[in-house]
Formats: C-alpha cells, sequence, structure tokens
C-alpha cells in the first residue's frame, strides 16, 4: 500500500471516530440541558461506553501502523499543508491517548458524569459535602492520568497540555504574574475614583422572554448562524459542536440581570462562529478541529468584550435593547448604560466578572488546581483555601459553597488545566482585535453602523479556516505581527476604563 492509500485509510478511520465522539457529545449535551433529573445514572452508563468505545479506537494498533508507514515521505514533515497536518496532529493524539489505560478512561467518564449531576445538586442546596466525596475521586484519577502521561517539572503540565498545546506551568505563571502586576494599580485606581458607574440599571426587571429575543437577535448580528445551530438553556453556559452543521450554545437568565444572559450569550456565540468557520470539509481531522482552547477563547472573549462592551457596539445597539424593554429603560441614556456595562468592582462569580478583574478569578482556580492535582490540597480543604484567596486577591467572601467553589461546573467534569486557557484568550483577542482594526480600517466606526461581518470574514480567514495546520502562538504571531503579551489588553483597558473613570 502506497502512501496516499495509507493516508486515506487513516482520514476515513479517524473521521469515523469523530462521529462516535459527536454522539457522545451529542448525550453530554442532553445531559446538561433537557434529561430528566432520573436519568443521571443511565446516562453515565451511556458516556462511560461511548467514552471507552473512543478511545479504543484513538488508541487502535492498525492507527499505530498507519502512522509508522506515514513516518517518512511527503506527509511526514512540519508543514502547513493540510495533510501533514493530519499525520502529525493525529500522531501526536494517538501517543497521549496510548498512555492512558482504558480502565482509567471509563472510570473517569463515570466519576465525572457523575460528579456533574452531583455538582447540580450541591450548587443547589449550597452544599460542597454533597460533591466531595466524587470530586475527591475525580483528583485522584487526574493525579492518576498525569503520572500516565508523564511531565517533566509539574504534574499539572501534562493536564494543561491538553488544552493548550506546548503550555507548562513554567511558561504560564511569568505571564500572569506580569498581567497581574499591572492590573493591581489599575484596579486600585477604579476603586479609588470618585466616578460610580450606575450598575443598578443592570439589576432592573428585564423579562425573560425579551432576554431571549434581543440575546438571539444580537448573536445572529454579530454572525452565529442558527441554521446551523440553537440556543438553550442550562445551569453553566457552554458550547458544543455536535456536527460540522450543527453547533449548540446555552446561556442562562436572571429576570433582575441583564447581563448575565446578554454577555454570556455573545460569549457562547463567540464560540460558536469560531466552530461554525472551521471548514466543514475537513470535520474530524486536524485542519477542521480549532486550534487550541485558549485560541477558541479569544474568539468568545473578543466578541463579548473588545466587541460587545464597546462604545461603538451600544450606540448601533442600544436602541434595540431600549425598545425591547421600553418600560424598563425609557429614562436611560446610551452614556448611561455603556458605563454600567463597563462596571469595575471585584465580584464573586467568574462569570459576571468585569474585565479588569476577570483574570484574578483564573489565578486563583490555577493556584488551586495546582495545589489539588500536585497533593499540597485535600479536596476537604478546598472551600476554605478558596474563601481565603478570595478575601486575598480580590478583598470579598463568599457567602456560601454555591457562589463560591461550587460556582465552576469545569471540575464535576473533570477539566483540570481549563482555566488558564481564559487568561491566554483574554490576551490573544485583545492583539486579535488590534490588528483585525489596523488591517480593517477603523473597526469602531464599523461596529457603530452594525457592520460585524468584516471582523467575523477576518476571523475565518486568520485564524478559524486554518485549523491545526498551526499551533496556537505562531498562529497569533502571523494574524498580529507580534508576541503574545499582556500590553494590548492593557491598552484595551485603559482606553476605555480611563475616560469613565476619570483617571489620570
Amino acid at each position: 500500500m502506497n502512501q496516499t492509500e495509507t493516508l486515506t485509510q487513516l482520514k476515513a478511520f479517524v473521521r469515523q471516530s469523530a462521529t462516535l465522539e459527536s454522539v457522545l457529545a451529542t448525550l453530554e449535551w442532553d445531559q446538561q440541558t433537557y434529561m430528566p433529573d432520573q436519568a443521571g445514572e443511565h446516562r453515565s452508563e451511556q458516556v462511560a461506553m461511548l467514552a471507552a468505545m473512543v478511545h479504543q479506537r484513538k488508541t487502535d494498533a492498525q492507527l499505530g501502523e498507519w502512522l509508522s508507514n506515514l513516518d517518512e515521505g511527503e506527509f511526514a514533515g512540519g508543514d502547513e499543508n493540510d495533510d501533514a497536518t493530519t499525520v502529525r496532529m493525529v500522531r501526536r493524539a494517538f501517543e497521549r491517548q496510548s498512555k492512558m489505560p482504558e480502565s482509567l478512561v471509563t472510570n473517569l467518564a463515570k466519576a465525572c458524569s457523575k460528579g456533574q449531576q452531583q455538582w447540580a445538586r450541591a450548587r443547589h442546596e449550597q452544599r460542597f459535602d454533597l460533591f466531595a466525596d466524587t470530586l475527591e475521586e475525580i483528583v485522584r484519577l487526574k493525579q492518576q492520568q498525569a503520572d500516565a502521561i508523564g511531565f517533566e517539572a509539574s504534574p499539572y503540565d501534562a493536564l494543561l497540555d491538553e488544552y493548550e498545546p506546548g503550555m507548562t506551568v513554567a511558561k504560564l505563571t511569568p505571564i500572569l504574574a506580569g498581567l497581574r502586576s499591572d492590573l493591581v494599580p489599575l484596579i486600585a485606581a477604579i476603586a479609588d475614583s470618585s466616578c460610580h458607574a450606575p450598575v443598578e440599571l443592570l439589576h432592573r426587571i428585564f423579562p425573560v422572554a425579551q432576554q431571549e429575543v434581543i440575546g438571539r437577535q444580537a448573536a445572529s448580528e454579530i454572525g452565529f448562524d442558527f441554521e446551523r445551530g440553537r440556543l438553550d438553556v442550562t445551569h453553566h453556559p457552554f458550547c458544543t459542536e455536535l456536527g460540522p452543521d450543527d453547533t449548540r450554545i446555552t446561556t442562562r437568565y436572571d429576570e433582575s440581570f441583564f447581563s448575565g444572559s446578554f454577555f454570556g450569550t455573545l460569549h457562547e456565540a463567540g464560540h460558536g462562529i469560531y466552530q461554525q468557520g472551521l471548514r466543514s470539509a475537513w470535520y474530524g481531522l486536524p485542519p477542521g478541529t480549532y486550534v487550541s482552547l485558549g485560541m477558541h477563547e479569544s474568539q468568545s472573549r473578543l466578541w463579548e468584550n473588545q466587541v460587545g462592551r464597546s462604545q461603538p457596539f451600544w450606540q448601533y445597539y442600544f436602541p434595540k435593547v431600549q425598545a425591547a424593554f421600553a418600560s424598563t429603560l425609557q429614562d436611560v441614556t446610551v452614556d448611561s448604560w455603556f458605563f454600567a456595562v463597563n462596571h469595575v468592582a471585584p465580584s464573586l462569580i467568574r462569570v459576571e466578572a468585569d474585565e479588569a478583574t476577570y483574570n484574578l478569578h483564573i489565578i486563583i482556580r490555577f493556584e488551586l488546581e495546582q495545589s489539588l492535582i500536585g497533593g499540597q490540597l485535600s479536596v476537604k480543604d478546598l472551600p476554605e483555601a478558596w474563601n481565603q484567596k478570595y478575601r486575598d486577591y480580590l478583598g470579598i467572601e463568599p457567602a456560601n459553597d454555591a457562589e463560591g467553589v461550587l460556582q465552576d461546573v469545569h471540575w464535576s467534569a473533570g477539566l483540570f488545566g481549563y482555566f488558564p486557557t481564559y487568561t491566554l484568550g483574554n490576551l490573544y483577542a485583545a492583539q486579535l482585535f488590534d490588528a483585525a482594526d489596523r488591517e480593517l480600517g477603523g473597526l469602531p466606526a464599523l461596529m457603530a453602523q452594525g457592520e460585524f461581518t468584516p471582523l467575523r470574514d477576518w476571523l475565518h480567514e486568520k485564524i478559524h479556516r486554518k485549523g491545526q495546520t498551526l499551533d496556537a502562538a505562531t498562529m497569533a504571531r502571523q494574524a498580529t505581527g507580534e508576541e503574545l503579551s499582556h500590553q494590548a489588553l492593557l491598552r484595551h483597558l485603559r482606553a476605555k476604563l480611563a475616560p469613565l473613570y476619570q483617571l489620570d
């Protein structure tokens, strides 16, 4: 068999595995949206069985043989072309998956399926103890996973690499430290300002039915295709892909808080636009797959913050919101509204945090995760460790576990190593927006007219359609002409917040 025939068979096999994974994703989406409460036990068995089948395929000896046959020749190099990318990235996944015993994969899938159900109950009842035992099991299994995969310096590196290939604790720690050192004085200056955002405007009554309509409309206007996706309700908003033309986004509603749903919907729509911008002809293969979660997060944060919290956006969109909530917002000006949606103050809930304080939430989780996986922190001590870091970093403390250690779904899903990608996304987003602004000749003027297509098409060209042909850092450097830095994010924050808070 020649190499072209070998590659054809490998690609067909990998696509079939992706189809099986999409079935698993469908079950997991249903579990977070419409599944009956009593269906959890059987669902965990379904999820575990499918996870084992996916793992078997990803570690199949035949896959290893095909990859061995492609070790040399036209598809073996580090080229950016689609076929070479396919071989390179399938090999990376095969080698990583092969290090994990099937029993570990199955046990993790069961524990996480059960964990997500117990987390939802524990969060509802504000009781960490209802979730603690299962979380302890998940942490133990993730430690086993890190040991199986291997690492040089920190066991956390093995988990982080799954979501942001090539990233390590040693590389990430100074990035976060630099960002924190510049954020702290900015946040302190805002706290000392005599200017106060009229945040109470966001806590008037906003009927859920109208929130649904306006959120869906905004998602559509920025480019989310509802012919290829849908919007539903869940405990913790997320985006998932069930196929090349089936992207699901979710949100949650609070009648007395506008921002949670609206900006959450923009955020998830940004994820969805990335998924819909991937090349569907390469679905299930690396050229049709997102490059990293940090880059994925850059797309959601860009649409949520650089676009959705900008003054030009609200010049265009506030009349629509005001019309949708006429009795609620009839006395509100666009300038007051813009200040309200850019309110800065320490808060407890990560997904509702402002742009300036958001990354402190991530640093807390990053440090706690390292301690859990490294064995320096026990699960039973996690709530107090969480509360202490919120006192130290943000000067506030959760009143209960639901607004504290139970607020995120990630640990119940076994997603250790995921949180740092949010900050990486913020950094990428700021640099990408600056580059697009330069190349497109002024994004603010376009956004003020409701013209979002040029930015979306630029992102399609520079990021989405490249798939995994480049690593995230190289992709960002080619798109922006710069190395990863926090300076663009700080410029963005200062340019917007300094006039609002009358900072020097």
